[in-house]
């Protein structure tokens, strides 16, 4: 009965993880879709650069409910094994949804309320990273990949085992994977400065 319920939730992770905030909520304001503008990423980085600060931030707490909602609920009914369950399905979602042809973000928002399910010590050094490094190098992209970076490491450092140091892997790795583009952007040093503005 278990397996049910782990496939079940598994689903039902990944559907929900599929719902794309900021395409709704590009939809809404301006029935556009974010994907046409800026980067033509659907997460929040671009939502701030082209709606504005608020309409990130919205979409920023959509994709933190997406992710935590579904791995609470995976705790619940299987404990660490449960709530890595869903939180890699609810990953995969936000980055792949189908009900978006399969293009979506970039994980940061759910791979940081991830981290911090996992660990508040993991999830707090991830935002630290991110914080120092974006606010120096005014780039959103290199905060992102070395706080995915700093997830995977801040596992090992505090001694994650089993489901949860395999979680911290998956999401790092999906992370950094997601922003190759902006990887090598960085080092051919071609990536914009972060700036928020209304391009709609």
């Amino acid at each position: 009965m278990i397996y049910v319920k782990l496939v079940l939730l598994a689903v039902c992770s990944y559907l929900l993880g599929s719902v794309n905030f900021s395409v709704l909520i590009s939809q809404k304001l301006t029935r556009g879709d974010i994907r046409a503008h800026g980067s033509g990423n659907a997460g929040a980085t671009n939502m701030a650069r082209t709606y504005g600060a608020v309409a990130g931030v919205a979409t920023l707490l959509g994709d933190m409910f997406k992710a935590g909602v579904p791995m609470y609920i995976g705790h619940l009914l299987a404990g660490d094994m449960g709530m890595a369950i869903a939180a890699v399905c609810a990953m995969i979602g936000h980055c792949f949804p189908v009900f978006y042809g399969f293009k979506g973000g970039k994980g940061v928002s759910v791979g940081g309320i991830t981290a911090f399910f996992v660990d508040w010590r993991i999830g707090l050094l991830a935002i630290i990273i991110f914080i120092i490094f974006a606010f120096i190098s005014k780039k959103v992209s290199l905060g992102s990949v070395l706080a995915a970076a700093g997830i995977i490491i801040g596992a090992i450092i505090f001694g994650m085992s089993g489901p949860k140091l395999l979680l911290c892997i998956v999401d790092g790795l999906l992370v950094i994977w997601r922003h190759s583009t902006n990887i090598k952007r960085l080092l051919s040093g071609t990536e914009p400065d972060f700036k928020f503005y209304k391009s709609c």
